[in-house]
């Protein structure tokens, strides 16, 4: 099969599997190394843990942005 005719294919894919697809792909790129994904999983429960006992607040995705936008529009 070409190179093409693979995208074609892969594009008429539902997103559920064409998200899978890419994935994998990725992953045959980088694959993960399994000690620095068990520091960020750590890294991350122990946050959401923060935010839900409410040690922590959540900042709108948007509000960081506007955020960063007026720190390098300056």
């Amino acid at each position: 099969m070409k190179t093409g005719e693979l995208i074609d294919e892969v594009t008429s894919l539902p997103v559920e599997e064409r998200a899978r697809v890419v994935d994998t792909l990725l992953r045959s790129l980088n694959a993960p190394e399994s000690a620095i994904d068990a520091v960020w999983l750590e890294v991350a429960q122990r946050r959401l843990a923060e935010l839900r006992q409410g040690h922590a607040t959540a900042i709108p995705g948007e509000a960081v942005f506007e955020r960063i936008r007026q720190q390098y529009n300056k």
